[in-house]
């Protein structure tokens, strides 16, 4: 367990790795959904040409940012009005984020427009999981506090259980990769998923979460085993995405060049899939490599369209 606390600048610099990690990720991911794109080629170390364009996981993952880079904390208010005066539903938000967050943006609060979505159920779907990663990688010093960040995060859009238990998962597992790569001790793949446990809450996310845990403590399988097992994010849905992609990022900790390939690999939402592991994992890696492991390649962060420049500090290092 970690018994240091970080200072501002690290805190930083694990958000904005993980911020590259998250939107070379989903870039990479979004150009699959293209004909054409061979995956054999990915896999040989030659993925298509840029510029990769991101998509919506990016461009929320980048108000989150710079909330944390100006305050520290999530301040829901201030987090809901960013996200509504920034949709573009160019970039691929989906049809109930972009009612809510027109709703918002019309002058509606951000809890009731989350809470009457979807028939008054509230999304379950994973775009609050999408955009979390930088926020465990700026609390990897304190796990908690990340998990209650992540609720203060998703609660803007996501009312139901389900989608905000998704974006505990994925901040949490962000703060220990984080805390992995300050000890520089790379943790087991089925005790990287372990130590989640105290973090789960009874539903289908949880369900999903334990069946990961099930296939690494189990006979090896391959990513197409997982993804049947799991889900791909077909369904956009948190129960259908982060388990896959907590078992992907666990799998392929040391490896983000294998990692995005993998969720390459088993197809579904592809983008989303690869935003919230290439957040965890960039959080472990960084950008380039190290002697021990395989971080954001140079190439392809030159690949992916340079951030926003309100994105703060990160966008200093578009390409």
């Amino acid at each position: 367990m970690m018994s240091f606390v970080l200072h501002e600048p690290a805190r930083l610099d694990l958000c904005h790795d993980s911020l590259h990690g998250l939107s070379v990720g989903d870039a990479l991911g979004a150009q699959f959904f293209m004909v054409g794109r061979s995956l054999t080629e990915l896999a040989a170390g030659r993925p298509p040409a840029g510029p990769w364009e991101w998509t919506d996981d990016t461009h929320m993952a980048c108000s989150v940012a710079a909330e944390l880079g100006g305050y520290g904390d999530i301040g829901q208010d201030r987090l809901a009005v960013a996200f509504a005066e920034r949709c573009d539903p160019y970039r691929g938000y989906g049809a109930g984020a972009v009612v809510i967050l027109h709703r918002i943006r019309d002058g509606v609060p951000w809890r009731d427009a989350a809470r009457e979505a979807f028939g008054g159920e509230g999304s379950c779907g994973n775009g609050a999981a999408m955009r979390v990663a930088p926020v465990g990688a700026y609390h990897a010093d304190r796990p908690r506090h990340a998990a209650e960040q992540a609720i203060r995060s998703a609660e803007v859009t996501h009312a139901h259980p389900e989608g905000i238990a998704g974006a505990i998962l994925v901040a949490v597992a962000a703060a220990y990769a984080g805390q992995a790569r300050l000890t520089g001790v790379r943790p087991p793949a089925s005790a990287f998923l372990d130590r989640l446990e105290p973090y789960l809450v009874d539903g289908q996310v949880r369900r999903g979460v334990e069946r990961a845990r099930r296939l690494l403590a189990g006979r090896a399988v391959t990513v197409e085993e997982a993804a049947y097992e799991l889900g791909n994010g077909s369904r956009v849905t948190a129960q259908d995405t982060v388990p896959f992609a907590l078992w992907v990022a666990a799998t392929h900790l040391d490896d983000y060049p294998k990692a995005i390939t993998a969720c390459v690999a088993a197809g579904g939402d592809v983008d989303t899939t690869g935003a919230i592991v290439g957040g965890v994992v960039a959080t472990y890696t960084g950008l380039g490599d190290r002697p021990d492991v395989t971080g954001v390649p140079a190439a392809w962060l030159a690949a992916r369209e340079p951030l926003p420049s309100w994105a703060g500090r990160a966008a200093d290092r578009n390409g």
